[in-house]
């Protein structure tokens, strides 16, 4: 087996012109003549790939590629064969403003962007629902599954309702928000409190009260608001009366005149 002969990459250092060129050529098939003729800027450095390859860089200087920088890299067969162009690219540099990586739509999105019209369909292996025909140990679930055909096709399973159970705790209808801690009683005693049904009924329901802060909305037994059905108002006065102050220390003569 004959040994592979070791390259001076000096010479595809030094060749900084041929490097240049074939980035001006790439810009203007890129760019068109009047802009590549500015496009390729100083030359940045020059770093070896293999013994034979070396990769040269260019300041990319067109509009919109502020940190960018054109790539040539050049290669030769030997010490006494001609250099040729591997390849040319435009690549951000490290000071390159670059687009983000792309996030697919259903994972960017969040609570309270859906708007008129947008569709948001659930991934396929979606844990928060299950089909209607498997067990899903909640009573009130389990009726569902003789709808088969009829009715819904997926119902919430296990993980899905306590993914919602601690959104609901966490939310601003919780126990932990500054209402429920100001609140005079809670909602699980109130009269306008109407409980879910299934096995979140014990810890969960609708704020049936249209002049409360979450009419309609679900709410944690632990919320409240000061609209709950026994709150009462200590009557008082309308009129404020100072405090009288009696100064005993001071003895009151009548004045001749």
């Amino acid at each position: 087996m004959n040994a592979l002969p070791i390259l001076d990459s000096t010479r595809l250092v030094d060749a900084v012109a041929e490097a240049r060129a074939a980035a001006v050529a790439e810009a203007t098939a890129d760019l068109g003549a009047d802009i590549a003729a500015t496009a390729v800027g100083e030359h940045q450095a020059a770093v070896a790939e293999a013994p034979d390859a070396v990769t040269h860089y260019f300041t990319a200087e067109q509009g919109g590629y502020r940190g960018w920088r054109w790539s040539v890299t050049l290669a030769t067969a030997g010490d006494d064969a001609p250099i040729t162009v591997s390849e040319v690219e435009l690549l951000p540099g490290p000071q390159a403003l670059v687009a983000p990586t792309w996030v697919p739509w259903h994972e960017r999105i969040r609570p309270g962007d859906l708007g008129i019209g947008d569709l948001l369909p659930p991934p396929d292996d979606d844990e928060r629902l299950v089909p209607s025909y498997v067990a899903s140990d909640d009573p009130a679930i389990e009726e569902v599954a003789v709808e088969i055909g009829l009715g819904r096709t997926r119902v919430l399973s296990r993980p899905g309702r306590e993914f919602a159970a601690q959104r609901w705790h966490d939310g601003p209808h919780g126990p932990g928000s500054d209402m429920a801690r100001a609140a005079p009683a809670h909602c699980g005693t109130c009269g306008f409190f109407l409980p879910l049904a299934g096995s979140l009924r014990s810890a969960f329901g609708v704020c049936g009260n249209e002049y409360a802060p979450a009419d309609g909305a679900v709410v944690e037994v632990g919320f409240g608001c000061g609209a709950h059905s026994d709150v009462q108002v200590e009557q008082v006065s309308p009129v404020a009366v100072a405090e009288l102050v009696y100064d005993d220390g001071v003895d009151l003569e009548p004045v001749n005149s």
